[in-house]
């Protein structure tokens, strides 16, 4: 089976972490310092701040706005639920804009046709390692006064016109197994404002500047060392990871460019791609559904996985829920019915990618 992601550690990583366990510092400690400062070496910002998970990034970079009962943050419809839970846990209320189909990415137009007396925070999210349009996103955040935390959970060292996604507003990482960049469990936020990092470090240390000197209301958001030890040795070649990622992506869309029925993705102009998902749109007209092409690549022991497979309001657990405000988003919904994605992660051989794309032809011309 061609995985549709895959997860190995090298001997430097095992090193890293055997050096961890034997320096008897196993929590946070100065390998999170070291991440830090080289994740913000990587994004571009003044300050790298990290916590256990990025869900917790998400909801922490939402605890410092102060944000009141009643508060907006608008976002898109198309990303993991944990975007949504964040901003629910964080005490605000959930408005939702559409997306455009050429990126998957939150759209600007409908984004300010959104905006209202309420709307606090404009939170894009990065999806598949492209950024969004942040060309358009930032000067209407200025107009309307809102501060913008970017979802960047998939999109570490990804760019929009030089510019490192992230480096923003606060910018918000993950480093889940699957990630480009893994700790198993992890997170980072990015900031150049210096009075909102320092307050990030004293929230996730139980509101303590310095043990017993309580500042405020705080939660255990640390990593450990030990996470840390997972993730720098792979900093050091991370962009080798990412160019490898490029030309599977590029090496797929040639070899699928002429398939009736596929809609495949682009990299637009000034962005910079870090390629963590190869996401497919089947056409409306397309000979197969979505789902059918899922199963004929798994009979081919091809992965696929569908991200994601509903907008993220459309679970029962949200319709009802008195702070997710729902309005017609159809290009989301649409996408949401025809996206798949194909592995294109750096450990694909020439022939795997020779392989996943004879599939996919072979499953849309069956």
């Amino acid at each position: 089976m061609i995985a549709i992601s895959s997860i190995s550690f090298g001997e430097e990583v095992e090193r890293e972490v055997l050096d961890t366990l034997r320096s008897g510092i196993v929590a946070q400690g100065p390998k999170v310092k070291r991440l830090e400062d080289e994740f913000a070496a990587l994004v571009g910002t003044r300050h790298a701040v990290a916590v256990n998970n990025g869900t917790t990034a998400l909801i922490a970079a939402l605890q410092v706005q102060d944000l009141q009962p009643g508060d907006e943050v608008l976002t898109t419809p198309f990303t993991f639920v944990a975007t949504l839970n964040a901003i629910l846990e964080a005490g605000a209320t959930a408005r939702f804009a559409d997306i455009s189909e050429s990126d998957f990415n939150l759209d600007s137009a409908a984004a300010a046709a959104r905006i209202g007396d309420r709307t606090k925070v404009l939170m894009p999210v990065h999806l598949y390692g492209q950024s969004a349009d942040m060309g358009a996103l930032m000067p209407l955040a200025q107009t309307h006064g809102l501060t913008v935390v970017e979802d960047a959970a998939q999109a570490h060292g990804a760019t929009f016109e030089g510019r490192g996604a992230g480096s923003f507003g606060l910018g918000c990482f993950s480093f889940y197994a699957t990630k480009n960049l893994t700790t198993a469990e992890g997170g980072m936020i990015t900031t150049d404002d210096d009075a909102t990092a320092d307050r990030l470090r004293v929230l996730r240390n139980q509101g303590m500047r310095a043990r017993y000197q309580y500042e405020m209301v705080g939660q255990n958001y640390r990593m450990t060392d030990l996470q840390a030890s997972l993730a720098l040795p792979q900093m050091a070649t991370y962009m080798q990871q990412v160019e490898a990622r490029r030309r599977n992506a590029e090496a797929l869309r040639v070899g699928l460019k002429d398939v009736d029925g596929l809609i495949l993705p682009t990299e637009l102009s000034g962005r910079g791609h870090v390629w963590h998902q190869f996401t497919l749109l089947l056409a409306e007209d397309a000979p197969i559904t979505r789902d059918e092409l899922s199963e004929r690549l798994a009979a081919k022991d091809i992965g696929s996985g569908i991200y994601y497979p509903k907008a993220v309001y459309d679970y029962e657990c949200y319709r009802d829920h008195p702070r997710v405000v729902i309005e017609e988003t159809p290009v989301a919904t649409s996408v949401a019915s025809r996206c798949l994605s194909i592995p294109v992660h750096a450990a694909l051989s020439a022939g795997d990618v020779d392989q996943i794309i004879a599939a996919v032809r072979g499953a849309m011309e069956a």
